[in-house]
């Protein structure tokens, strides 16, 4: 037969060839671009282990499914024609066709290879993707702990599981494209008919088709197999709990058996009857409806039927040992299991007077904010416009003048946002405005005219330390040999530098500024043209080849946020939100926290990472997590960056963690560090991370509940509160769930003060405080283990008894808000200035003398332009009893001032941690004021008896009557003021 289509000499061939790899490098220039300048920037950091391993796996992986599956495909389109009748009927059926067959077949082998190609392209990209898979398929191993249905270890589930789900998904898509092709081509060559005498299908063709739909229900049988397994890891309708409950086991479980066989005896029912004994479609047309019919009834109306009428009417009974299950595993998976759980018992009593005298937990009570003090410190040690720090500061503790205290710590980074005018560009912001300066400290516990007391950053004087108005600085500071900042929570990917000939900025010195020449091991050389020539391309900027600032020793630093930096590195790992910097033998260094996560232990309660770990302040300088599915979590792994050099090390936290054995193992066993080689000055600075300790906190407010019939009445279960700085109509605006906060404090049953993450917990809708969770990095042995050098994670729970009204953090914020002696206080405050903002800080609950004492800073920040909050006054609650004051020792003698035990303000040595600031007063009010001031005190009034009388629609009329009392005060101050600012004594930023 001839060809219709003209034939193509062999230089037409040559020329097609060029022109065909022209184009795939012009369409993959990008690609191959970026995997070079990705394999220069592992080699930089000495992980090339992890360049080459997620490089030659993802190849595999793509030539395995792309040759495995687009093979596949094409050997049946060939094989349907191979099997083609010789003798096609004639028919106006055939006729049609004929055209389209003189076009294929001189060139069949071809349109076989294209579509083949095609569908290997879409599989083989599919393949990569799949990478992790692949790579804990291969390298996992056992967790030492079975499965309670099937006795099957959890590494099967967790490893072993994912990839053969995969692989049969794979499988049903190779098979149903191989039938749908199949049928196409034996359509197109007359082995299907639908028109003329005798049979519609050949021979050839019937068992072709036949063949495929076997392998497809013989699929469907594995498929039936596997099911069984993911009872253990879905959800049950039942229990609103995850794991496989009654109806699954007793119903659903057998049903998949059943269905597994009735799958092969159909596959083998199509093969026999279609083949050999009937050599029709029908009998194997009634055998796929048979499974049908079998998958409906015994795997769908069967189970519904043993739900509605055994297990709803005993639900309690019935679910009560699958809830057990998902209790125990919960625990196990979220690490959860050993909670520290101690009763605390709590009594409605006033605030005892050893409070004004106490060295346990007032002296180190936390009055910064992290989360509200950022502007403060740019203004106080920003030095330049371009400086600036992140939106939420950290906290961390350090030992100064022979004292562990925490401090709220952050770095002077360039927010190259803030650069202008010439400073923009290229040139400048490049290889100029290189890096940052210095790390700024201040402790935690100490304000001195509203203001930090800072013992550690670059200020005006040159020293690292600071007397702000009538405080003294400590004599000893936080000493930092590096203070220099070039990689940073601030930069971006646009944000890279070039460094080793053009002098840098690097500091003010007093009127004039000194110069650098970065002279660190990070960056990638780019003293070659070639280099330069992939960087231009890769940042798509010509400067790289025009420009004269390149010399033998510049280098080119880039991917500078360090949680970034870790993520290439370690793409197994999800991190914290939270990075924090540390001094460590003297240089700044970055801490992160990496955990190993899987969404397939059996049993386990699933939760949304991102939902889980949010609250009021998570968009706030901090990263969200993704949004995934996860139902086991560990902090596996602390990492850390060096802010000057780079330097990316990963080590072992958790050296018993399964999965962090398989991704070590994966790429060649040694880019994680064993736990032994974390240096103990490292060590120090480990704190319970924030992301975790949020997914752990959610989860006890239910799992704490062990029993599981008591479990499934829900009557004992918790709740995390919402941030109390946006309740009660007194908030900043902001919405969610209480952040958990970092404090040095002593809480009670333990002989000295800790570093711990901690957080309030209710009862489910109700205010009234349930429990105390704090989360804490132990240097002490586990149960029946060895002391690791980086401690471990544990979870201590102050549980106070369920009869108990102790206030929660809502209630106590609250009364303290609402107390008629500190909206007095708080209205004067906003009286100064133009309308100055009252910020609210965060809440504090600490369990002291059998009570909660709650401690909450309030911050002004007035209306003038570059404005930044200071502290004015602290508000204090204990029991039923409130106080408040310029200071916390001010706030902590009204409050026992008002105790009913007492009468009369507490003698005795105060907290000597907090300096007293500039005091508030209370000054008398006549005339207009004074009117105004009276009636907020009886909109205050109308408030507590509502309160009392639980009338919610009184309690509403009186806070509306409040707010307009409230602005009619400020308007009658500002009047008598004549509308000017009230003076005030503040310290003035430096630089």
């Amino acid at each position: 037969m001839r060809s219709p289509l003209p034939r193509v000499s062999r230089r037409g061939k040559v020329a097609i060839a060029v022109v065909g790899v022209t184009l795939v490098l012009l369409i993959f220039a990008d690609q191959i671009v970026d995997l070079w300048t990705d394999w220069l920037w592992f080699k930089e950091v000495n992980y090339q282990a992890v360049f080459g391993g997620l490089l030659r796996t993802q190849i595999w992986l793509f030539l395995l499914f792309g040759l495995g599956i687009g093979g596949f495909v094409a050997g049946n389109l060939y094989l349907a024609f191979r099997v083609r009748p010789l003798l096609r009927a004639n028919s106006p059926e055939q006729q049609a066709l004929e055209r389209y067959r003189m076009v294929l077949s001189p060139r069949l082998g071809l349109w076989t290879i294209l579509v083949g190609g095609v569908v290997g392209l879409f599989a083989g990209f599919s393949g990569s993707g799949h990478w992790q898979q692949w790579m804990l398929f291969r390298n996992g191993g056992d967790f030492g702990i079975t499965d309670p249905q099937f006795g099957v270890d959890i590494g099967f589930y967790v490893f072993k599981f994912p990839f053969y789900r995969y692989l049969l998904n794979v499988g049903f898509t190779a098979t149903a494209l191989a039938i749908l092709g199949a049928v196409a081509v034996h359509y197109l060559y007359g082995g299907v008919r639908l028109q003329g005498v005798g049979d519609r299908m050949s021979t050839g063709a019937r068992i072709h088709i036949t063949s495929l739909v076997a392998l497809f229900v013989v699929l469907k049988a594995v498929a039936y197999w596997l099911d069984k397994r993911e009872l253990l890891l879905g959800f049950n309708d039942g229990t609103d709990l995850y794991g496989a409950g009654y109806t699954d086991i007793n119903a659903v479980l057998p049903a998949k058996e059943i269905l597994t066989w009735i799958s092969v005896v159909v596959a083998v029912a199509i093969l026999v009857f279609a083949n050999s004994a009937m050599r029709n479609l029908v009998w194997a047309g009634a055998s796929l409806a048979l499974l049908g019919i079998a998958a409906v009834a015994i795997g769908g109306i069967y189970p519904t039927i043993v739900q509605q009428f055994q297990v709803k009417p005993n639900l309690r009974d019935k679910e009560a040992q699958y809830i057990g299950r998902t209790i125990e595993a919960t625990r196990s998976a979220y690490g959860i299991g050993t909670v520290d759980d101690k009763a605390y018992n709590a009594e409605d009593a006033p605030a005892p007077a050893s409070l004004a005298t106490d060295t346990t937990i007032v002296p180190t009570i936390r009055l910064l904010d992290p989360a509200v003090v950022n502007e403060t410190f740019s203004q106080y040690q920003q030095i330049r416009s371009f400086y600036n720090f992140n939106e939420k500061l950290d906290v961390d503790r350090y030992t100064v003048d022979g004292r562990l205290q925490d401090f709220v710590v952050g770095v002077r980074e360039v927010d190259y946002s803030k650069l202008v005018g010439p400073q923009t560009n290229w040139l400048n912001s490049h290889t100029v405005f290189t890096h940052g300066y210095g790390f700024v400290a201040a402790p935690a516990n100490t304000i001195c005219e509203g203001a930090p007391v800072f013992v550690s950053g670059l200020l005006a004087t040159g020293t690292g330390t600071q007397q702000v108005g009538s405080c003294q600085p400590t004599t000893e500071t936080i000493k930092v040999d590096q203070p220099r900042i070039y990689y940073g929570e601030l930069a971006t990917d646009d944000d890279y530098v070039v460094v080793g000939k053009q002098q840098e900025f690097d500091r003010p010195a007093g009127a004039s500024e000194t110069q650098f020449t970065y002279d660190g091991t990070g960056g990638v050389p780019i003293s070659s043209m070639m280099n330069r020539l992939l960087y231009s391309l890769h940042f798509r900027e010509a400067n790289f080849l025009l420009s004269d600032v390149f010399s033998d020793n510049s280098k080119l630093i880039y991917i500078r946020n360090p949680r970034e930096r870790v993520e290439k590195v370690a793409p197994f790992l999800t991190l914290d939100g939270d990075p924090y910097p540390a001094v460590i033998d003297g240089k700044v260094t970055w801490i992160l926290d990496g955990y190993t996560t899987s969404a397939s232990y059996p049993y386990s309660e699933r939760v949304d990472l991102r939902a889980a770990s949010s609250d009021s302040t998570s968009d706030r300088g901090t990263v969200l997590q993704a949004k995934q599915n996860i139902n086991y979590i560990r902090n596996s792994v602390k990492a850390t960056v060096d802010a000057y050099n780079g330097t990316v090390t990963l080590y072992s936290f958790d050296d018993s963690d399964p999965i962090l054995k398989a991704w070590n193992k994966a790429f060649g066993g040694n880019i994680i560090k064993p736990s032994k080689d974390i240096p103990p000055q490292l060590a120090e600075h480990f704190r319970y991370p924030e992301d975790l300790f949020k997914v752990q906190r959610d989860l006890l407010s239910k799992f704490h509940v062990s029993d599981p019939k008591q479990f499934n009445s829900g009557q004992d279960f918790w709740q995390v509160p919402d941030d109390p700085a946006a309740s009660n109509g007194v908030g900043n605006g902001v919405t969610g769930k209480q952040p958990p906060y970092y404090l040095l404090t002593q809480f009670p049953g333990v002989t000295q003060s800790r570093f711990q993450l901690t957080s309030a917990l209710t009862p489910t809708s109700r205010q009234n405080m349930a429990a105390v969770l704090a989360g804490v990095v132990d240097k002490s042995a586990p149960p029946g283990g060895a002391v690791s050098p980086g401690g471990r994670l544990k979870l201590e729970l102050l549980e106070l008894p369920r009869e108990t009204r102790t206030p929660g953090p809502g209630q106590a914020q609250q009364a303290m808000a609402t107390d008629k002696d500190a909206i007095t206080q708080i209205n004067l405050l906003k009286g100064q200035g133009t309308q100055a903002q009252v910020v609210y800080g965060n809440l504090l609950s600490l369990p002291y003398g059998q009570g909660m004492l709650y401690v909450q800073p309030v911050y002004v920040k007035s209306a003038n332009a570059n404005a930044y909050p200071l502290m004015r006054l602290v508000l204090v609650s204990f029991g039923s009893q409130v106080g408040n004051g310029p200071t916390l020792t001010d706030a902590i003698n009204n409050l026992l001032s008002k105790s009913p035990t007492t009468g009369q303000p507490p003698t005795g040595t105060p907290p000597t941690a907090n300096p007293p600031p500039t005091t508030v007063g209370n000054p008398v009010l006549s005339g207009d004021v004074a009117a105004a001031a009276a009636k907020i005190d009886a909109a205050i009034n109308r408030l507590h008896a509502a309160q009392a009388a639980g009338d919610f629609v009184a309690q509403g009329q009186a806070l509306a009557d409040l707010d307009a009392a409230t602005k009619e005060f400020q308007a009658a101050l500002a009047k008598a003021n004549g509308n000017a600012p009230t003076t005030t004594t503040s310290p003035k930023p430096t630089g």
